[in-house]
C-alpha cells in the first residue's frame, strides 16, 4: 500500500510537469505550479475522486488564502485519512507554506496512493460539478473558462476565414507578426518560470539537508552533555570540535593531542617517592595487648623495685616508636 512507501521509491522520483498533467487532467483544473496546490482543496478533491462520498466537499475551501483557512482545509483531509486508517503523516505546517519540493512530495505521494487504488480507475467523476458546493468552487471553475473558449474559438477560425476571404490577404502580415512574437515571449516567460522553480527546489533540498545534519549535531552535543560520560577526553575532544568558531584545521590536531596526551598519561606506571617506599618498608612496632598491660600492671605490686625498671623498658622498647631512633 502506498501508504507505508519510503523516500527512495520509484514514486517520488515523477516529475512535476507529470504530476501536474494528472492534477489538471484528473480535476479539471489549470494549475500551472505544484504549490499552487498548497491550501489543500486539491488534495480533497483528489480523495473524494478515489473514494466516493467520504470527503464532505461543502467543508472545502478553494478560496482559502490565509493560513487558518488552509489549515481548515487538511483537517478535511486528515478525517478523511482517519477514517480510511491511512497512517500517512500530513506535514501541514510545511505544505501552507507554499514550498514546491514539499508540496511536490506530497503530491507524488497522493498520486501513488491514487493510482494503487482501484488501478487509478476513478470512473465517471465529474470534478466540475463536485467543485460547485465548494467555497471558491465555481471560481476555480472559471480559472478552466479560457482553455475551452480558446478551443471554440479555433473551432470557428475556419468559418469566420471563409466568410471573411476579402480581408484575408491585408491581416495576414499583422496576424503572422502577432503569433510570431507572442510564442517567443511565452516561451521565455515558461523558461524563466521553469528556472525560478528549480532554483526554489535546490533551496528546499539545501534547506532540509542542513536541518538533517543539524539535528544529528544536536543529539551528539546532549550525548556529550550526559554525566556519566562528560568527564572523559574523547567527549572533551569532541565538544573542542563542535564549539569551534571556524573550520580550521588545528582544531582537529588539538583535539587528537588531548586524546593523545591522555592516553600516554595513562600509560605512564606511578612511581612512589623514597619516603613513602621507607616508610612502608619500616615496620609497624607492635602495641602490647590491653589484657597484657593490665595483667602486668596488677603484677606489679608483687614485684621488686628492680624487675619493675626492667619491665618498663623493655615496654619502652617495644612499644613506644619514638625509643627506635
Amino acid at each position: 500500500m502506498a501508504t507505508t512507501i519510503g523516500m527512495m521509491d520509484s514514486a517520488y522520483f515523477v516529475g512535476r510537469n507529470e504530476i501536474l498533467t494528472w492534477i489538471n487532467s484528473t480535476l479539471h483544473l489549470n494549475l500551472s505550479k505544484v504549490e499552487e496546490a498548497a491550501s489543500g482543496a486539491v488534495q480533497c478533491q483528489l480523495m473524494d475522486a478515489v473514494h466516493s462520498g467520504m470527503v464532505p466537499m461543502h467543508k472545502v475551501n478553494f478560496d482559502a488564502k490565509s493560513e487558518y483557512e488552509m489549515i481548515q482545509n487538511y483537517k478535511v483531509l486528515q478525517d478523511v485519512f482517519n477514517k480510511l486508517k491511512i497512517t500517512k503523516h500530513i506535514e501541514v505546517n510545511k505544505l501552507i507554506k507554499g514550498r514546491p519540493l514539499d508540496n511536490l512530495e506530497f503530491m507524488q505521494w497522493m498520486k501513488r496512493y491514487c493510482d494503487s487504488v482501484n488501478g487509478g480507475i476513478m470512473g465517471k467523476y465529474n470534478a466540475v460539478e463536485r467543485r460547485d458546493g465548494c467555497k471558491g468552487g465555481k471560481e476555480a471553475n472559471k480559472k478552466t473558462a479560457p482553455s475551452q473558449s480558446s478551443v471554440r474559438s479555433s473551432s470557428s477560425a475556419p468559418k469566420t476565414q471563409a466568410s471573411h476571404g476579402t480581408k484575408k490577404g491585408d491581416s495576414h502580415a499583422m496576424n503572422s507578426s502577432h503569433k510570431v512574437t507572442k510564442p517567443a515571449a511565452n516561451s521565455a516567460t515558461q523558461a524563466y518560470d521553469e528556472q525560478i522553480t528549480e532554483l526554489k527546489l535546490f533551496v528546499d533540498s539545501l534547506e532540509k539537508e542542513r536541518d538533517f545534519y543539524f539535528g544529528k549535531l544536536r543529539d551528539i552535543e546532549i550525548l556529550c552533555q550526559n554525566p556519566e560520560i562528560e568527564h572523559l577526553p574523547i567527549v572533551a575532544a569532541i565538544q573542542k570540535i563542535l564549539y569551534a568558531a571556524d573550520d580550521s584545521h588545528s582544531v582537529v590536531a588539538e583535539a587528537q593531542a588531548m586524546i593523545t596526551h591522555h592516553q600516554q598519561q595513562a600509560e605512564t606506571p606511578c612511581t612512589l617517592s623514597p619516603i613513602l617506599e621507607a616508610s612502608e618498608e619500616r615496620p609497624k612496632p607492635k602495641r602490647k595487648d590491653i589484657n597484657t598491660l593490665e595483667f602486668d600492671m596488677a603484677a606489679s605490686s608483687t614485684l621488686s623495685p628492680k624487675q619493675k625498671f626492667s619491665d618498663i623498658s623493655d615496654v619502652h622498647y617495644c612499644g613506644s616508636p619514638l625509643t627506635n631512633y
